[in-house]
C-alpha cells in the first residue's frame, strides 16, 4: 500500500503551514482548564477562525489523507485542540455526514463546521460497565416523537453542548444489539438534567445525564429505527480510527520533550531510561504509520475507517499511559507537583484504556473481527 502523499497533498501541507504560522501568534490566551463556558467559546471561537480561512471542510468534504494531514500540521504547530468541539467533529459530524439524510446534514454540519454548536455523546450507562449494547435507556414512540427516560454516565461535555448523540432502546423484546436507536437530542429539552463529573486530575469534562420522559422529533433519528447499533459502529470507527491522530503527534512531541528534560537533569545518564524513550519512540511511529495505512484502507474502501482502528486503540491506550510513567521517571520526584508539566498528562492517561472502548472491547473485536477466532462462551 502506498502511504505517500501526492503532489497535491503537500501543497495543501504547505499552505496550511504558512497560514497556522501567520494567525497563531494573535490568538487570545486559553481561559481556565475549570471554566468550560470561557473554554467553550475559546474553543468555538477558533472553530470559527479555522471556518473563515476555509479549513473547517477538511473533517467531512475533503479525503481522509487531507483531513491526516490537517491534524497532524495543526498540532505541530501548536493550534488549539477541538475541546468542546470534539463529539461533533470527531465522532456525531462524521457519523451524520455518512449516515444522515440531506436534510440533517445541512442541519447539523454547518452549525459544527461554523462552531455555532457543541455537540455532547450520550453512550455509556452506569450499569452497562463495557458492554455498551446492555444499555437500558428506553424510547417509544409518540406520534411524531420518541419520549426518552433513562441516564447516562462519562457524557462528554454535557454542560455546554447544544446536542447530544443519543442511544436509546426502542425495542426491548429484540437481540440487544437490534433493539438500539441513534437520535440526535437537543439539550434544551425538557427533562434533562445535567450533573457534572470531577475527574482524578481534577477537570470536569464529563457529567451524568438524567432523562425525565425527554421528547426528542422522530426526524433527530440518524439511521432507521432499532438500527442504531450498525450506525454506532460508524461512529465509533471514527471515535477509534482518526478521532486520536492530533494526540499521537502531541505524544511524540512531549517524548523529544521528555528527552531533553533528562538531558537537563541528569537522567539521560540512566540506560534503561534512556532504552525506555528509544523504544517508545518506535512505538509512536509505528502507530502513527499505522494511523497512514488505516486512513489508506478506509479510502481505496468505503470511506470509513474500519476495525484497524481496534488495533490502533488497543496499543494507543497502552503506549500513551507508557509514555507518562517515563515521565514520571524523568521528573522523579517532582512527578508529585500537580504543577509540573506531564503529572496532570499522566493522570489523565489512566483512562485511555477505558474510554472510547476498553482495551478488555478492543482485544475481543481483534480476537473476533481479524483473527477469526471463536466468541468467548
Amino acid at each position: 500500500m502506498d502511504l505517500s502523499y501526492t503532489p497535491e497533498e503537500e501543497d495543501f501541507r504547505a499552505r496550511l503551514r504558512q497560514w497556522l504560522a501567520e494567525v497563531l501568534p494573535g490568538l487570545p490566551p486559553k481561559p481556565s482548564p475549570d471554566d468550560w463556558p470561557a473554554r467553550r467559546a475559546y474553543d468555538l471561537g477558533w472553530q470559527r477562525t479555522l471556518y473563515d480561512a476555509g479549513y473547517a471542510e477538511v473533517h467531512w468534504d475533503a479525503s481522509l489523507t487531507v483531513r491526516l494531514i490537517f491534524l497532524e500540521e495543526t498540532e505541530q504547530a501548536g493550534a488549539p485542540y477541538v475541546g468542546a468541539n470534539f463529539v461533533g467533529l470527531l465522532h456525531a459530524g462524521p457519523t451524520i455526514a455518512a449516515e444522515g439524510t440531506p436534510e440533517q446534514r445541512a442541519r447539523w454540519l454547518p452549525p459544527v463546521l461554523r462552531g455555532d454548536e457543541v455537540w455532547c455523546q450520550g453512550f455509556s450507562e452506569p450499569d452497562a460497565g463495557s458492554d455498551l449494547a446492555a444499555l437500558r435507556t428506553r424510547a417509544w414512540r409518540d406520534g411524531d416523537h420518541y419520549v426518552v427516560s433513562g441516564s447516562k454516565i462519562w457524557t462528554s461535555h454535557a454542560e455546554v453542548a447544544d446536542w447530544c448523540e443519543l442511544l436509546v432502546r426502542t425495542d426491548p423484546a429484540a437481540p440487544k444489539h437490534r433493539g438500539i436507536t441513534w437520535l440526535a437530542m437537543p439539550m434544551d429539552a425538557p427533562g434533562i438534567t445535567v450533573r457534572p463529573l470531577r475527574t482524578l486530575a481534577g477537570s470536569a469534562e464529563f457529567a451524568e445525564v438524567f432523562l425525565d420522559e425527554v421528547r426528542v422529533p422522530v426526524a433527530n433519528r440518524v439511521g432507521a429505527e432499532n438500527d442504531g447499533w450498525r450506525v454506532t459502529m460508524v461512529t465509533l470507527s471514527f471515535e477509534r480510527g482518526t478521532a486520536f491522530v492530533g494526540e499521537v503527534v502531541a505524544c511524540r512531541r512531549v517524548l523529544g520533550e521528555l528527552a531533553r528534560e533528562a538531558r537537563k537533569n541528569g537522567r539521560w545518564d540512566d540506560p534503561v531510561l534512556r532504552r525506555r524513550l528509544g523504544r517508545l519512540n518506535a512505538e509512536f511511529r509505528a502507530l502513527w504509520r499505522l494511523t497512514q495505512w488505516n486512513v489508506s484502507a478506509a479510502e481505496t474502501g468505503s470511506g470509513v475507517p474500519g476495525i484497524g482502528g481496534s488495533v490502533f486503540k488497543l496499543r494507543y491506550s497502552h503506549a500513551r499511559q507508557e509514555l507518562y510513567d517515563a515521565a514520571a521517571d524523568v521528573l522523579g520526584a517532582e512527578s508529585l507537583d500537580l504543577g509540573r508539566p506531564w503529572v496532570l498528562d499522566r493522570l489523565s492517561s489512566l483512562s485511555y484504556t477505558i474510554a472510547a472502548g476498553t482495551s478488555q472491547i478492543q482485544r475481543n473485536i481483534v480476537a473476533e473481527r481479524i483473527l477469526g477466532l471463536p466468541k468467548g462462551r
